[in-house]
């Protein structure tokens, strides 16, 4: 059963997985950062996801030019394909959207994408 007067906070049902790539101090951060945007058929429930560019610095023009990637991209779900790349302190970040403990996971096919934007962040370094 359910608590009829919940908390409104605390620990929340929520995880992200992130993977983080080493950075080189002192280097520029605008050009590690990048997002996914869909293309999308449908409504609700039937959404198909059709396509996906990349937006950001340097990095998602070189994401943008991967078409084998990209194509990986949408054949995941529309939360899965749903990817952004933020530059940290000591590092740049590679993660998705928050999931719920039932959903949480990662894929062999979404961590092969992961691996390989990381892979570009090293070939800018």
């Amino acid at each position: 059963m359910q608590d009829p007067n919940p908390l409104p906070w605390g620990a929340q049902d929520r995880f992200q997985a992130h993977f983080i790539v080493q950075q080189n101090p002192g280097e520029k951060v605008i050009h590690f950062t990048a997002r996914t945007r869909l293309k999308t058929t449908g409504h609700f429930g039937s959404k198909k996801l059709i396509g996906v560019t990349w937006e950001g610095g340097k990095l998602a023009e070189d994401l943008n030019t991967d078409s084998s990637l990209n194509e990986m991209i949408t054949k995941q779900s529309i939360n899965d394909a749903t990817i952004f790349v933020d530059p940290t302190d000591n590092g740049i970040r590679i993660y998705g959207k928050w999931k719920s403990s039932y959903d949480f996971g990662i894929s062999k096919e979404l961590f092969e994408i992961y691996n390989k934007i990381a892979g570009y962040i090293k070939k800018i370094h």
